[in-house]
């Protein structure tokens, strides 16, 4: 696969994810926590904490990817980008008082190994992954 094919998937998972984020449907009430529960801070499938910050960023890395699949060294630069800023992500959610972001977006629980999941491999496709970069 090549990195603007996995820019692309990223893309849409990144997209979906910011989505499901605000269906009423896929969202179970928070329990405790650093962040207040309740409307604005919710667990997505029952097991991945969010709230509106959090899906917005999925979002926005959603929207980046789908652009940056158009050209291999956009799809290179994203693939390491995701790598390295998820990757203090799951930094950030080991540590308490950064595990929320400054109270901003929840980083614990589940989102930790889904962030390090998703920072392997973009780290994969960035640095380690030589096939061509320009078919999708």
């Amino acid at each position: 696969m090549s990195t603007r094919t996995f820019a692309l998937i990223f893309g849409i998972i990144f997209l979906l994810a910011g989505i499901a984020g605000f269906i009423p449907q896929l969202l179970q009430p928070a329990q405790g926590g650093a962040i207040a529960p309740g409307p604005h801070h919710m667990l997505l499938l029952g097991m991945f904490p969010v709230n509106p910050v959090h899906n917005i960023v999925h979002l926005a890395f959603g929207l980046w990817g789908l652009v940056a699949s158009r050209a291999g060294a956009q799809a290179l630069l994203y693939a390491r980008s995701v790598a390295i800023i998820y990757a203090i992500l799951v930094v950030a959610g080991f540590i308490p008082s950064l595990d929320t972001l400054f109270g901003l977006v929840p980083l614990y629980g589940n989102d930790v190994w889904l962030h390090l999941a998703l920072a392997i491999v973009a780290a994969y496709f960035g640095w380690v992954n030589r096939s061509p970069s320009t078919a999708v």
